[in-house]
Protein backbone atom coordinates (compact mmCIF):
# COMPACT_ATOMS: atom_id res chain seq x y z
CA UNK A 1 0.00 0.00 0.00
CA UNK A 2 1.94 2.62 -1.07
CA UNK A 3 -0.59 5.59 -1.32
CA UNK A 4 -3.84 6.30 0.90
CA UNK A 5 -4.66 8.78 3.81
CA UNK A 6 -3.29 8.28 7.05
CA UNK A 7 -4.82 10.44 9.94
CA UNK A 8 -2.46 11.31 12.96
CA UNK A 9 -3.35 12.18 16.29
CA UNK A 10 -0.76 14.86 18.03
CA UNK A 11 1.85 17.05 16.76
CA UNK A 12 5.15 16.07 18.86
CA UNK A 13 8.38 14.91 17.71
CA UNK A 14 6.72 11.50 17.24
CA UNK A 15 3.90 12.64 15.13
CA UNK A 16 5.22 15.44 12.76
CA UNK A 17 8.42 12.72 12.32
CA UNK A 18 5.75 10.27 11.41
CA UNK A 19 4.37 12.80 9.03
CA UNK A 20 6.95 13.26 7.08
CA UNK A 21 8.09 9.55 6.96
CA UNK A 22 4.42 8.74 5.38
CA UNK A 23 4.27 11.61 3.18
CA UNK A 24 7.95 10.49 1.76
CA UNK A 25 6.40 7.10 1.37
CA UNK A 26 3.93 8.03 -1.12
CA UNK A 27 0.81 8.30 1.61
CA UNK A 28 -1.22 11.63 2.48
CA UNK A 29 -1.54 12.70 5.99
CA UNK A 30 -3.80 14.65 8.24
CA UNK A 31 -2.35 15.43 11.71
CA UNK A 32 -4.47 17.01 14.30
CA UNK A 33 -2.33 18.42 17.36
CA UNK A 34 -4.29 20.16 20.46
CA UNK A 35 -2.28 22.73 20.81
CA UNK A 36 -3.12 26.07 19.43
CA UNK A 37 0.03 26.20 18.16
CA UNK A 38 2.98 23.68 17.53
CA UNK A 39 5.69 23.71 20.30
CA UNK A 40 7.25 21.17 22.85
CA UNK A 41 7.13 21.96 26.28
CA UNK A 42 10.98 20.90 27.82
CA UNK A 43 14.06 21.82 27.03
CA UNK A 44 16.84 19.60 25.70
CA UNK A 45 16.78 15.74 24.47
CA UNK A 46 19.63 13.76 22.96
CA UNK A 47 19.49 12.55 19.22
CA UNK A 48 21.87 9.17 18.93
CA UNK A 49 22.90 8.14 15.21
CA UNK A 50 19.68 5.37 15.34
CA UNK A 51 17.69 8.19 15.07
CA UNK A 52 19.72 11.13 13.21
CA UNK A 53 19.97 8.65 10.45
CA UNK A 54 16.33 9.14 9.78
CA UNK A 55 16.03 12.75 10.29
CA UNK A 56 18.98 12.95 7.64
CA UNK A 57 17.14 11.06 5.40
CA UNK A 58 14.32 13.21 5.71
CA UNK A 59 16.44 16.05 4.03
CA UNK A 60 16.94 17.71 7.68
CA UNK A 61 20.60 17.47 8.55
CA UNK A 62 21.58 21.26 7.69
CA UNK A 63 18.69 22.81 10.04
CA UNK A 64 19.34 20.58 12.69
CA UNK A 65 23.22 21.48 12.39
CA UNK A 66 22.04 25.23 12.47
CA UNK A 67 20.58 25.00 15.89
CA UNK A 68 22.27 21.69 17.64
CA UNK A 69 25.12 21.07 19.75
CA UNK A 70 27.82 18.28 18.46
CA UNK A 71 29.11 16.59 21.95
CA UNK A 72 32.43 15.08 22.03
CA UNK A 73 31.71 12.45 24.47
CA UNK A 74 29.74 11.42 27.29
CA UNK A 75 31.34 11.03 31.08
CA UNK A 76 29.51 10.10 34.60
CA UNK A 77 31.06 11.71 37.72
CA UNK A 78 31.26 11.21 41.39
CA UNK A 79 28.68 13.66 43.22
CA UNK A 80 30.82 14.63 45.69
CA UNK A 81 34.67 15.15 44.32
CA UNK A 82 33.88 15.33 40.75
CA UNK A 83 36.32 12.48 39.69
CA UNK A 84 35.53 11.17 36.56
CA UNK A 85 34.22 7.35 37.19
CA UNK A 86 33.83 6.41 32.90
CA UNK A 87 33.47 7.88 29.94
CA UNK A 88 32.77 7.13 26.01
CA UNK A 89 33.67 8.81 22.46
CA UNK A 90 31.31 10.57 20.56
CA UNK A 91 31.67 13.73 17.89
CA UNK A 92 33.48 12.18 15.06
CA UNK A 93 34.04 8.83 16.18
CA UNK A 94 30.08 8.31 16.70
CA UNK A 95 29.72 9.59 12.58
CA UNK A 96 32.74 7.70 11.25
CA UNK A 97 31.49 4.22 12.82
CA UNK A 98 27.45 4.23 12.39
CA UNK A 99 27.34 6.70 9.32
CA UNK A 100 25.56 9.37 11.75
CA UNK A 101 26.31 11.78 14.53
CA UNK A 102 25.01 12.67 18.00
CA UNK A 103 23.07 16.05 18.48
CA UNK A 104 21.86 17.76 21.91
CA UNK A 105 19.05 20.35 20.99
CA UNK A 106 16.11 21.69 22.17
CA UNK A 107 13.02 20.06 21.76
CA UNK A 108 11.53 22.94 20.61
CA UNK A 109 14.21 23.55 18.22
CA UNK A 110 13.91 20.12 16.83
CA UNK A 111 9.79 20.76 16.45
CA UNK A 112 10.60 23.82 14.60
CA UNK A 113 12.87 22.13 11.99
CA UNK A 114 9.82 19.51 11.79
CA UNK A 115 7.03 21.76 11.17
CA UNK A 116 8.89 23.80 9.04
CA UNK A 117 9.73 20.72 7.00
CA UNK A 118 5.76 19.38 7.18
CA UNK A 119 4.74 22.73 5.67
CA UNK A 120 6.99 22.29 2.91
CA UNK A 121 5.18 19.09 1.71
CA UNK A 122 1.83 19.23 0.06
CA UNK A 123 0.94 15.80 1.19
CA UNK A 124 0.52 16.94 4.94
CA UNK A 125 -2.31 18.88 6.45
CA UNK A 126 -1.57 20.12 9.75
CA UNK A 127 -4.46 21.01 12.32
CA UNK A 128 -3.77 22.94 15.53
CA UNK A 129 -6.75 23.76 18.32
CA UNK A 130 -7.54 20.23 17.15
CA UNK A 131 -7.98 17.12 19.56
CA UNK A 132 -8.86 14.24 18.23
CA UNK A 133 -12.07 13.23 20.74
CA UNK A 134 -12.47 9.61 19.48
CA UNK A 135 -13.03 6.99 16.38
CA UNK A 136 -14.98 4.41 14.69
CA UNK A 137 -12.63 1.94 13.02
CA UNK A 138 -15.27 0.95 10.61
CA UNK A 139 -13.44 0.27 7.25
CA UNK A 140 -11.78 3.62 6.99
CA UNK A 141 -11.17 5.31 10.08
CA UNK A 142 -13.50 8.23 11.21
CA UNK A 143 -12.21 10.22 13.57
CA UNK A 144 -13.73 12.83 15.60
CA UNK A 145 -12.22 16.36 16.30
CA UNK A 146 -12.69 18.46 18.78
CA UNK A 147 -11.32 22.44 19.16
CA UNK A 148 -8.72 23.72 21.58
CA UNK A 149 -11.35 24.28 24.72
CA UNK A 150 -12.58 20.62 24.38
CA UNK A 151 -15.43 21.35 23.35
CA UNK A 152 -16.88 19.48 20.32
CA UNK A 153 -16.63 20.82 17.01
CA UNK A 154 -18.49 18.82 14.99
CA UNK A 155 -15.65 17.88 12.40
CA UNK A 156 -14.90 14.49 11.36
CA UNK A 157 -12.14 13.19 9.22
CA UNK A 158 -11.72 9.68 7.69
CA UNK A 159 -8.70 8.43 6.55
CA UNK A 160 -7.30 4.33 5.72
CA UNK A 161 -5.35 4.40 9.21
CA UNK A 162 -5.28 6.32 12.98
CA UNK A 163 -1.96 6.87 14.41
CA UNK A 164 -2.26 7.86 18.14
CA UNK A 165 0.99 9.64 18.41
CA UNK A 166 -0.85 11.99 21.20
CA UNK A 167 1.79 11.07 24.21
CA UNK A 168 1.81 9.85 27.35
CA UNK A 169 -1.72 10.32 28.28
CA UNK A 170 -2.91 8.98 24.80
CA UNK A 171 -7.28 9.49 24.41
CA UNK A 172 -5.92 6.82 21.03
CA UNK A 173 -4.80 4.29 23.59
CA UNK A 174 -7.52 5.24 26.41
CA UNK A 175 -10.33 4.61 23.59
CA UNK A 176 -8.05 1.28 22.55
CA UNK A 177 -7.33 -0.53 26.23
CA UNK A 178 -9.03 1.74 28.83
CA UNK A 179 -7.14 4.45 30.82
CA UNK A 180 -3.95 2.67 32.31
CA UNK A 181 -2.53 2.84 35.60
CA UNK A 182 1.24 4.45 35.65
CA UNK A 183 3.73 3.35 39.06
CA UNK A 184 5.01 6.17 40.58
CA UNK A 185 8.89 5.19 40.92
CA UNK A 186 9.72 7.31 43.87
CA UNK A 187 11.84 9.85 41.69
CA UNK A 188 10.77 13.42 40.67
CA UNK A 189 13.14 15.21 38.08
CA UNK A 190 14.14 18.87 37.24
CA UNK A 191 14.94 20.52 34.52
CA UNK A 192 16.42 24.15 33.86
CA UNK A 193 18.19 26.01 31.53
CA UNK A 194 21.47 27.92 32.57
CA UNK A 195 22.45 30.53 29.43
CA UNK A 196 26.18 29.79 29.43
CA UNK A 197 27.51 33.61 29.37
CA UNK A 198 26.74 33.49 32.98
CA UNK A 199 29.04 30.28 33.88
CA UNK A 200 33.21 30.64 34.15
CA UNK A 201 34.46 29.30 31.35
CA UNK A 202 35.55 26.00 30.98
CA UNK A 203 33.09 25.37 33.80
CA UNK A 204 31.26 22.35 31.40
CA UNK A 205 33.20 20.73 28.98
CA UNK A 206 31.49 19.82 25.65
CA UNK A 207 30.37 16.40 27.00
CA UNK A 208 27.22 14.79 27.92
CA UNK A 209 27.77 14.82 31.78
CA UNK A 210 25.91 12.57 34.68
CA UNK A 211 27.05 13.13 38.26
CA UNK A 212 25.89 10.04 40.50
CA UNK A 213 25.18 10.63 43.86
CA UNK A 214 23.57 8.71 46.49
CA UNK A 215 20.06 8.23 45.98
CA UNK A 216 19.80 11.25 43.00
CA UNK A 217 21.53 12.60 40.08
CA UNK A 218 22.12 15.30 37.60
CA UNK A 219 22.56 15.78 33.78
CA UNK A 220 23.88 18.27 31.76
CA UNK A 221 24.82 19.36 28.42
CA UNK A 222 25.20 22.21 25.76
CA UNK A 223 22.30 23.48 23.76
CA UNK A 224 21.60 25.70 20.91
CA UNK A 225 25.35 25.97 19.27
CA UNK A 226 27.06 26.15 23.35
CA UNK A 227 24.94 28.70 24.19
CA UNK A 228 22.53 27.23 26.66
CA UNK A 229 23.62 24.37 29.65
CA UNK A 230 20.39 21.87 29.89
CA UNK A 231 20.61 20.42 33.09
CA UNK A 232 18.06 17.48 34.57
CA UNK A 233 18.37 16.57 38.07
CA UNK A 234 16.82 13.62 39.75
CA UNK A 235 15.97 13.05 42.78
CA UNK A 236 14.11 10.05 45.21
CA UNK A 237 11.66 11.51 47.32
CA UNK A 238 7.80 10.41 47.75
CA UNK A 239 4.80 12.71 49.14
CA UNK A 240 4.35 15.29 45.52
CA UNK A 241 3.37 12.76 42.03
CA UNK A 242 2.56 15.64 39.84
CA UNK A 243 2.95 14.04 36.15
CA UNK A 244 3.05 17.24 34.10
CA UNK A 245 5.79 18.77 32.02
CA UNK A 246 4.41 22.59 32.78
CA UNK A 247 4.40 22.47 36.89
CA UNK A 248 6.69 24.93 38.00
CA UNK A 249 9.71 24.05 40.44
CA UNK A 250 10.58 25.74 43.39
CA UNK A 251 14.27 27.00 43.30
CA UNK A 252 14.98 26.76 47.08
CA UNK A 253 14.06 23.38 47.31
CA UNK A 254 15.74 22.10 44.09
CA UNK A 255 19.49 23.94 45.84
CA UNK A 256 18.36 22.25 49.07
CA UNK A 257 18.08 19.05 47.39
CA UNK A 258 21.52 18.78 45.63
CA UNK A 259 23.26 20.70 48.87
CA UNK A 260 26.66 19.52 49.58
CA UNK A 261 27.45 18.47 45.76
CA UNK A 262 30.43 19.46 44.36
CA UNK A 263 31.03 23.05 43.29
CA UNK A 264 30.55 23.01 39.61
CA UNK A 265 26.47 21.89 40.47
CA UNK A 266 26.37 24.51 43.01
CA UNK A 267 27.58 26.74 39.96
CA UNK A 268 25.13 25.18 37.58
CA UNK A 269 22.14 25.81 40.01
CA UNK A 270 22.65 29.08 40.77
CA UNK A 271 23.07 30.38 37.56
CA UNK A 272 20.11 28.82 36.57
CA UNK A 273 17.06 30.62 34.77
CA UNK A 274 14.18 30.82 36.90
CA UNK A 275 12.11 31.03 34.71
CA UNK A 276 12.95 27.85 32.97
CA UNK A 277 12.72 25.67 36.06
CA UNK A 278 10.42 23.00 36.35
CA UNK A 279 9.87 19.88 38.54
CA UNK A 280 7.47 16.34 37.47
CA UNK A 281 6.81 13.25 39.20
CA UNK A 282 8.34 10.10 37.05
CA UNK A 283 5.44 7.04 36.80
CA UNK A 284 6.72 4.46 34.94
CA UNK A 285 4.22 2.24 32.88
CA UNK A 286 5.13 -1.88 31.81
CA UNK A 287 5.43 -2.69 28.09
CA UNK A 288 2.46 -2.98 26.41
CA UNK A 289 1.58 -6.26 24.66
CA UNK A 290 -0.11 -4.89 22.06
CA UNK A 291 -0.60 -1.27 20.44
CA UNK A 292 -3.53 -1.40 18.09
CA UNK A 293 -5.83 -3.02 16.52
CA UNK A 294 -7.57 -2.99 12.65
CA UNK A 295 -6.72 0.26 10.86
CA UNK A 296 -5.48 1.74 14.36
CA UNK A 297 -2.07 2.04 16.12
CA UNK A 298 -0.25 4.05 18.64
CA UNK A 299 3.67 5.41 18.63
CA UNK A 300 5.95 6.67 20.91
CA UNK A 301 4.91 7.93 24.22
CA UNK A 302 1.78 6.45 23.75
CA UNK A 303 2.78 3.26 23.82
CA UNK A 304 6.25 2.66 25.20
CA UNK A 305 6.60 6.12 27.96
CA UNK A 306 10.51 5.63 28.77
CA UNK A 307 11.62 6.83 31.60
CA UNK A 308 14.63 9.15 30.69
CA UNK A 309 17.56 6.98 32.10
CA UNK A 310 18.81 6.38 28.54
CA UNK A 311 18.08 9.16 26.40
CA UNK A 312 16.34 6.95 24.21
CA UNK A 313 12.24 8.54 24.40
CA UNK A 314 12.56 11.13 21.34
CA UNK A 315 14.74 8.50 19.54
CA UNK A 316 12.58 5.45 19.45
CA UNK A 317 9.92 7.40 18.73
CA UNK A 318 11.48 8.63 15.23
CA UNK A 319 12.47 5.06 14.72
CA UNK A 320 8.59 4.25 15.06
CA UNK A 321 7.90 6.62 13.01
CA UNK A 322 9.98 4.99 9.77
CA UNK A 323 9.45 1.68 11.07
CA UNK A 324 5.39 2.27 10.23
CA UNK A 325 5.51 4.22 6.95
CA UNK A 326 7.69 1.16 5.58
CA UNK A 327 5.74 -1.10 6.80
CA UNK A 328 2.37 0.26 5.39
CA UNK A 329 4.08 0.88 2.31
CA UNK A 330 5.32 -2.55 1.98
CA UNK A 331 1.42 -4.40 2.83
CA UNK A 332 -1.70 -3.98 0.90
CA UNK A 333 -3.67 -4.05 3.98
CA UNK A 334 -3.20 -1.20 6.65
CA UNK A 335 -3.97 -3.94 9.48
CA UNK A 336 -1.41 -5.95 8.40
CA UNK A 337 1.26 -3.46 8.00
CA UNK A 338 0.25 -1.89 11.44
CA UNK A 339 0.56 -5.60 12.87
CA UNK A 340 4.08 -5.70 10.98
CA UNK A 341 4.83 -2.36 12.51
CA UNK A 342 3.86 -3.33 16.41
CA UNK A 343 6.02 -7.15 15.71
CA UNK A 344 8.50 -5.45 14.49
CA UNK A 345 9.04 -2.23 17.42
CA UNK A 346 7.85 -4.26 20.43
CA UNK A 347 10.88 -5.99 21.66
CA UNK A 348 13.04 -2.90 20.84
CA UNK A 349 10.91 -0.53 22.67
CA UNK A 350 10.68 -2.67 25.98
CA UNK A 351 13.99 -3.62 26.40
CA UNK A 352 15.17 0.32 25.90
CA UNK A 353 12.03 1.05 29.06
CA UNK A 354 13.50 -2.11 31.32
CA UNK A 355 16.70 -0.78 30.56
CA UNK A 356 15.90 2.63 31.77
CA UNK A 357 13.99 1.57 34.65
CA UNK A 358 17.24 -0.48 35.25
CA UNK A 359 19.03 2.84 35.39
CA UNK A 360 17.31 4.44 37.60
CA UNK A 361 18.15 2.40 39.99
CA UNK A 362 21.78 1.70 39.20
CA UNK A 363 22.39 6.23 38.62
CA UNK A 364 21.24 5.99 42.72
CA UNK A 365 23.58 3.08 43.62
CA UNK A 366 25.26 4.09 47.46
CA UNK A 367 28.10 2.36 49.40
CA UNK A 368 29.11 -0.93 48.06
CA UNK A 369 26.94 -1.32 45.02
CA UNK A 370 28.05 2.66 43.67
CA UNK A 371 31.68 1.61 44.32
CA UNK A 372 31.22 -2.15 42.27
CA UNK A 373 29.26 0.01 39.69
CA UNK A 374 31.78 2.42 39.39
CA UNK A 375 34.18 -0.20 38.61
CA UNK A 376 32.34 -1.61 36.19
CA UNK A 377 31.43 1.62 34.27
CA UNK A 378 34.97 2.00 33.45
CA UNK A 379 35.94 -1.13 31.65
CA UNK A 380 32.23 -0.96 29.90
CA UNK A 381 33.44 2.25 28.73
CA UNK A 382 30.66 2.68 25.57
CA UNK A 383 30.19 -0.85 24.58
CA UNK A 384 26.51 -0.87 25.91
CA UNK A 385 25.69 2.00 23.22
CA UNK A 386 26.62 -0.11 20.24
CA UNK A 387 22.83 -1.94 20.42
CA UNK A 388 21.35 1.08 20.25
CA UNK A 389 23.20 3.32 17.80
CA UNK A 390 23.26 0.82 15.23
CA UNK A 391 20.01 -0.24 14.48
CA UNK A 392 18.34 0.63 11.03
CA UNK A 393 15.08 1.82 11.03
CA UNK A 394 14.64 2.59 7.69
CA UNK A 395 15.73 -0.87 6.66
CA UNK A 396 14.20 -2.51 9.87
CA UNK A 397 10.86 -3.18 7.73
CA UNK A 398 12.33 -4.31 4.46
CA UNK A 399 12.18 -8.40 3.99
CA UNK A 400 14.73 -10.71 4.54
CA UNK A 401 16.32 -12.39 2.30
Amino acid sequence: MANGRILIAGGGIGGLTAALCLAEAGFEVALFEQAAEFGEIGAGIQLSPNCSRVLHHLGLEAALKACAFLPEGTEFRAWKSGKVIGSSVLGQAVREHYGFPYYHIHRGDLVRVLVAAAERSSAIELNTASEVTGFEPDGRVRVAVGGASGTASGAVHEGDALIGADGIHSAVRAQLFGDDAPRFTGNVAWRALVPSERLPVGLVRPMATAWWGPRKHFVHYYLRSGTLVNCVCVVEKTGWEVESWTERGDFDELKSDFAGWHEDIQALIDNMDRNSLYKWALHDRAPMPRWGGGAVTLLGDACHPTLPFMAQGAAIAIEDAAVLARSLAADDSVPAGLQRYEDLRRQRTAGIQNGSRRNAKLFHFTGVKAWLRDRAAKRAAGRTTDGLFRYDALNAAMPAE
